[in-house]
């Protein structure tokens, strides 16, 4: 029997060799930066349904389930909480990262600065304009005072610090970590158009809500990412927010996003037609609200110039 020389036979291969794999694995998850963006504003979501959904929890052992109407006693926990749960969720992909916190939008060592004060000013300003233009075409009434003496205070103080942190939960959700994010992958104004339409649709649902002030809600949402972009934080924003929101809900009594909210100061009403009033959305549906954040928008404009760009030397 003639010898048989053994072949020297490679061992199977895989369908793609090692590095190939390991490079394509790479070139899904990551880039120059580290994990891409896509991935991280998952991660992002996830960690924020997580924190979300442990509130949910607390608030139905510690409040009880969700009312069908307005609950106070319900509300202001679950926006304290929703902000804790998006503002965590950053402080947690913070640390994944290795950046600071403050870079997604609320830096603590501007917080209720001089920013902060600036955009309660700008908001008393919009909705004190705002209503008193919807007054002179006589389409509102301030009525008679509702509140007296300390309860005046007490709802005052109530609703200043409810509309506080609803500015910070608002717009930490929809200009903070994830507006950081989805920048570094499509540009600034993109991403802001974006979330802005998003910010938008997330109004629909209210009650007495209107297309107009859905409209509304989103353009303040462009406005508000230009003042982000022109200040470089959210605090002169977060302020503007919820001075707004105080103004139309408590000082003025009028409806916000379609709902008038028990603990308003006066028995304000709205007569006329919906362009002039803002209809069952209440006046920020109003065609004075679009001039209004046009007047502001060039406002911001003036007062936060753009920074110029270091050239560098050739």
């Amino acid at each position: 029997m003639p010898d048989i020389e053994p072949k020297n036979e490679l061992p199977p291969q895989p369908p793609f060799p090692r590095e190939k794999t390991e490079g394509i694995v790479s070139w899904i998850f990551l880039d120059d930066a580290g994990l891409r963006g896509i991935w991280r504003l998952a991660l992002y979501a996830s960690v924020t349904a997580i924190l979300g959904f442990s509130e949910l929890i607390f608030l139905q052992l510690a409040v009880g389930p969700p009312p069908g109407r307005f609950n106070l006693g319900y509300w202001f926990p679950y926006e304290v909480l929703s902000f804790a749960a998006v503002f965590g969720a950053a402080l947690v992909m913070a640390k994944i990262e290795g950046r600071p916190a403050g870079v997604y939008g609320l830096p603590r060592k501007g917080a209720f600065g001089k920013l902060f004060w600036q955009g309660c000013a700008i908001g008393f300003v919009e909705v004190g304009g705002l209503v008193g233009l919807i007054y002179i075409f006589g389409g509102y009434s301030f009525g008679e005072i509702e509140l007296h003496g300390v309860e005046a205070l007490r709802w005052a103080l109530v609703w200043a610090v409810l509309f506080l942190f609803v500015g910070l939960f608002e717009e930490f959700l929809f200009r903070g970590y994830t507006q950081f994010t989805l920048a570094e992958m499509v540009g600034f104004w993109p991403a802001a158009i974006l979330l802005s339409l998003f910010f938008g649709a997330v109004h629909r649902d209210n009650l007495g809500e209107t297309w107009t002030g859905i409209a509304g809600v989103a353009l303040t949402g462009m406005v508000f990412a230009f003042g982000l972009k022109r200040t470089g934080n959210l605090w002169l924003v977060v302020g503007w927010h919820a001075t707004f929101d105080f103004g139309e809900t408590y000082l003025f009594s009028v409806p916000n996003s379609g709902t008038v909210f028990r603990g308003h100061l006066s028995g304000a009403t709205l007569h006329g037609p919906d362009w002039l009033t803002g209809g069952s959305a209440g006046p920020e549906a109003s065609v004075f609200s679009f001039v209004m954040l046009g007047v502001l928008t060039l406002a911001v404009h003036v007062l936060f110039p753009a920074k110029k760009k270091e050239i560098s030397p050739s």
